[in-house]
């Protein structure tokens, strides 16, 4: 038996049963397309933190009051104690590092914004005016938060509420109220919309001794820091650590967190979690697999008087095995094709419902979906193969 009569006949014996071909095909396609759909949504919320992180500036590193030792929170809290606060002079201190670009305190409330006969309440943000290039941020009208008394008592409104509180799009220069303090609206952000949970649209940024005043706080929430380059980020963050702790008489009260670091252990739980998924989709596979050499099982069964009159017209035992193993490779190979092109179709609607999602499944699932269902086929095809092949022609004929 030639190669083209092994192909032809084991796809005409397909097509002969439509119905059990079509179940093995649909459940081996669903298999694949599961691996596909999986790996795409766990890639994709990788890449949509990493793009998140990388949004909220470069080279950026973030000092934090405590230590955070592997328990997670500062040791001295266990006897009651408390991290020391960071304040002004330690982010002044933390300018003057050579690795240091550029930094910028930070301080975060809430208050009500009021202008008009408008009223609502805002997150609020106390910087300097290095906060914009820091935090990749940009402004569609006016001008950043100017260093110097004259000029202080400025804010900056988020897009949003630019357009709430001065609809005619004319909120530069005008007065606003936050918590009956009075300030000149000096500049309106580009619309940025959510950025590590943290809508930009609807803030507003004051200078940070104006926030410690509104807030009644001498300390920061944070001091966000910018390293010269890629290269000073670790020196720099040492330098913080050491300034920092010659600051604070001797005591190790302070974390400095780099953005390289968070990248990677967020990549490395995601890239983790995309495997776990995968390998449960890759699971319905092995059920195809056993679908299709218990069908197939049946089939030797059904099929007896078949086989009984290839060997009796000269059909060897490898004929008949490679019959089956076509087979199964017909099934396997329309299953891996079909679920292909429905995981893709997965990933787009995953894309068209969430569109800051970039979930596009890796070329090496989509391959490995496709290698795992064809060799899935083809060890499920030994066993029935095999069993079809040392049937005896007198016996196989002779059952009706």
């Amino acid at each position: 038996m030639t190669l083209i009569d092994t192909l032809q006949l084991s796809f005409k014996t397909i097509m002969s049963y439509r119905i059990r071909s079509l179940l093995i095909i649909l459940a081996m396609s669903l298999g694949v397309a599961a691996v596909i759909v999986l790996t795409a949504l766990g890639d994709g919320a990788r890449r949509y933190v990493v793009n998140q992180f990388s949004s909220i500036g470069t080279n950026l590193l973030v000092v934090m009051p405590g230590r955070a030792e592997t328990s997670g929170s500062f040791p001295g809290a266990v006897l009651g104690q408390t991290p020391r606060d960071l304040t002004l002079k330690d982010a002044q201190l933390i300018g003057r590092i050579p690795q240091v670009k550029r930094y910028a305190p930070l301080n975060v409330g809430v208050a009500e914004l009021s202008a008009a006969t408008r009223l609502r309440e805002v997150t609020v943000l106390g910087s300097n005016a290095n906060l914009i290039p820091i935090r990749h941020m940009k402004l569609s009208q006016g001008s950043f938060l100017t260093q110097g008394s004259a000029r202080s008592a400025q804010i900056v409104l988020g897009a949003k509420l630019a357009k709430e509180f001065f609809p005619n799009n004319n909120a530069i220069g005008q007065r606003i109220r936050l918590d009956g303090n009075r300030f000149l609206v000096s500049g309106v952000l580009v619309p940025q919309g959510e950025s590590m949970g943290f809508n930009t649209d609807e803030v507003v940024i004051i200078p940070i001794d104006y926030a410690q005043s509104l807030f009644n706080t001498t300390s920061l929430f944070r001091i966000l820091v910018e390293a010269k380059n890629r290269h000073a980020i670790q020196p720099a963050k040492q330098a913080i650590l050491d300034t920092m702790k010659e600051s604070h008489d001797g005591e190790d009260d302070t974390t400095v967190i780099t953005q390289d670091a968070v990248l990677e252990t967020f990549d490395r739980i995601l890239h983790a979690l995309t495997l776990a998924v995968a390998g449960i989709a890759a699971i319905s596979l092995i059920v195809a697999g056993v679908l299709i050499m218990n069908v197939m099982l049946v089939a030797v069964n059904q099929r007896t008087t078949e086989i009984g009159l290839l060997k009796a017209i000269g059909a060897n035992t490898a004929d008949i095995r490679r019959l089956f193993f076509v087979e199964a490779l017909w099934l396997s190979l329309a299953g891996a094709v079909i679920g292909f092109m429905l995981g893709q179709f997965g990933s787009l609607l995953l894309r068209l419902a969430y569109p800051l999602l970039p979930a596009w499944a890796p070329a090496w699932a989509c391959l490995a979906g496709i290698i795992v269902a064809l060799i899935t086929g083809i060890l499920a095809s030994l066993l029935p193969a095999s069993r079809a092949a040392h049937l005896n022609p007198v016996t196989a004929l002779s059952k009706k």
